[in-house]
């Protein structure tokens, strides 16, 4: 903490005094969450269920409110003695579940997803001390349990699901849509460069099989991302970084057969949750560092780790596991910042006064 003192600010007429504060907690600004943006994010990702349970009979709506439902009386019974209602009121509780419905299967047993969302709630958020003091997304850590607690069923419940565009196609027929749209943009506006779209990729954004729900109601979720990026819930330029780095890296070296720049860049972000860990971090002011340097940094370290865990090491949702893996070593890059902040600050410094280039600090911080 640097804090101007009386004989500093002697001299300088009304100007204010400048307090600079590093937490010890991981996340960034959830200490003091926003009720809006919390209730702002679980209608967004309410759209995207309500958009895959148009076609599944209801099977994602199930797994939303069992979600939905144990994060809320969990919740209760954790706080109620000191906080009664006011911890459901901020929606935090509401919003890791509907995350959390978001990164499963639509064939997940409702079981898996009420046992998922209460380690969820009382591992990962609050044992290390509650909102704010979590080392990992609570939603990550609920999908994370899940995951490898039933790897059998959590596989049976992706079993039938296309892993390649040309799967879906001829698992499925192409819609007159897709159709339709595909042979507007190969005539109108791809015949200028020479390259033709095939049919299918259209279709991923209402897509009607089995899979993650974030998945199947793509359409829904991308819209929801886009206007929380346009409100400024976090920095926009951070999803944008992230689908940037890892579509190039789909493109440069994702084709199965080792062929470079052949790799399907439109499968590869339209599936296996790459938009739901945009939407993540578009919505939550958690990206790990404070410093653009350091955000930077962690964003582009969870693009490469997604590409290497989808497409080395062939798991389907290697997006998640990367950005959880990246949660974990929030901590060890905040403790690098302040270090590295505090030594480039005190460097010639006498004892007491304020650094220089504070003002630098604070624009970095935008």
């Amino acid at each position: 903490m640097f804090e101007q003192t009386a004989e500093q600010r002697s001299g300088e007429g009304t100007r204010p005094a400048q307090k600079m504060i590093f937490s010890h907690k991981p996340q960034i600004s959830i200490s003091c969450p926003s009720t809006g943006r919390m209730w702002l994010v679980c209608g967004c990702a309410f759209a995207c269920v309500l958009q895959s349970a148009a076609s599944d009979g209801g099977r994602s709506l199930v797994i939303a409110l069992t979600a939905f439902i144990t994060a809320i009386v969990t919740e209760l019974l954790l706080t109620w003695r000191e906080n009664r209602v006011s911890k459901i009121r901020d929606g935090s509780a509401a919003a890791t579940a509907m995350i959390l419905a978001l990164l499963l299967p639509n064939h997940i047993h409702p079981v898996s997803v009420f046992f998922g969302t209460a380690f969820a709630i009382v591992v990962i958020k609050y044992s290390f001390g509650g909102l704010g003091s979590n080392w990992l997304n609570p939603a990550l850590g609920g999908w994370l349990f899940i995951r490898f607690s039933w790897p059998v069923a959590f596989k049976e419940a992706l079993n039938d699901s296309a892993a390649s565009i040309s799967e879906m196609v001829v698992s499925s027929d192409i819609s007159k849509m897709d159709n339709g749209v595909t042979d507007f943009f190969n005539n109108n506006i791809l015949s200028i460069t020479g390259v033709q779209m095939p049919s299918g990729y259209f279709d991923l954004l209402f897509l009607e099989g089995p899979g993650i729900i974030t998945d199947r109601g793509l359409f829904a979720l991308l819209i929801g991302t886009i206007v929380i990026t346009a409100i400024g819930i976090n920095r926009g330029w951070i999803p944008i970084v992230f689908i940037a780095v890892y579509g190039f890296l789909i493109r440069f070296a994702g084709d199965p057969n080792g062929i470079y720049w052949n790799g399907d860049l439109l499968y590869g972000l339209f599936s296996g949750g790459t938009i739901a860990v945009a939407f993540i971090l578009a919505a939550e002011p958690a990206s790990g560092a404070k410093l653009k340097p350091g955000i930077l940094f962690t964003v582009i370290l969870g693009a490469v780790l997604s590409w290497f865990f989808r497409y080395k090491c062939l798991e389907y949702s290697g997006c998640f596991i990367a950005l959880a893996v990246v949660n974990c070593l929030t901590p060890l890059i905040r403790m690098l910042e302040e270090k590295l902040f505090l030594s480039r600050n005190n460097r010639g410094k006498n004892k007491g006064k304020l650094p220089l280039n504070t003002g630098k600090f604070q624009e970095n911080l935008l």
